[in-house]
């Protein structure tokens, strides 16, 4: 029974995932230009994967708990923005340094939006004060250290595949949302990988809290705990974490 739940919610995220994506490809509102952007290689790649992605796990998580739904959808919503923005700075340290020279940059407002989210939903899931804390820390820390990984064609999704598959050994809702956030990544890492999307932010910002809400979901305080600090030390080192998935 568990693993038929556990089965399901990975089929029906990857499913909406490629559906949207397939959607979105067809109609492409505001016209295809609008649609496309160059990676790292200078390669002309789609954005469909990263709003299809956030939308189908967002719907796939909500399924299981609607906290988690609301994070994956707000982290979504977010990563569109500062895709859409196109800041090009990355980590906090630079959002921040710009918001204290007074400069308001879409990365500033992507990091208090996804956290805002994560700690709305930290309160819905857990019942303790400090425990909505932490876990809102760690929904919008998974957000950020999936998004950091988002350098080359792959390493986002890749990791959100490895980093769930210990959260299908779990029970009930860990087990489901590891498998939601894993078939969204599942459904995009082809693409991904053959250069012909890119998730973006909004794809990866996405899959991370959807991991996130995972963790939570598993985890009590102490856990909770060493799951907050990993991320935060992330967030910390963001560029070494960067430099390490562009060098893999």
């Amino acid at each position: 029974m568990i693993a038929d739940r556990t089965s399901r919610s990975f089929l029906l995220s990857a499913a909406l995932t490629r559906a949207g994506q397939a959607v979105l490809r067809k109609a492409a509102p505001g016209g295809r230009e609008s649609w496309e952007r160059k990676n790292y290689a200078g390669r002309t790649v789609g954005l469909y994967a990263g709003p299809a992605s956030a939308l189908g796990t967002a719907v796939a998580a909500a399924r299981v708990h609607p906290g988690a739904g609301l994070a994956v959808l707000a982290a979504g919503v977010c990563g569109a923005y500062d895709d859409v923005a196109g800041d090009h700075r990355r980590g906090f340290r630079a959002h921040l340094g710009a918001l204290r020279d007074g400069e308001v940059t879409s990365g500033a407002v992507k990091l208090f939006g996804i956290s805002a989210a994560g700690l709305v939903a930290g309160a819905v899931m857990k019942e303790r004060v400090p425990d909505k804390v932490l876990a809102g820390v760690v929904i919008a820390g998974a957000a950020h250290f999936v998004n950091l990984l988002d350098v080359r064609p792959g390493r986002a999704a890749g990791a959100v595949l490895a980093l769930g598959a210990p959260g299908l050994s779990r029970k009930g809702p860990a087990a489901e949302l590891s498998a939601v956030a894993m078939g969204g990544a599942a459904a995009v890492l082809p693409d991904d990988l053959g250069e012909r999307v890119m998730i973006g932010d909004t794809g990866a910002h996405a899959l991370g809290a959807a991991l996130g809400a995972a963790v939570v979901a598993g985890n009590r305080r102490a856990g909770l705990l060493v799951h907050a600090a990993a991320v935060v030390a992330a967030a910390v080192y963001g560029d070494r974490v960067s430099a390490w998935a562009r060098a893999l």
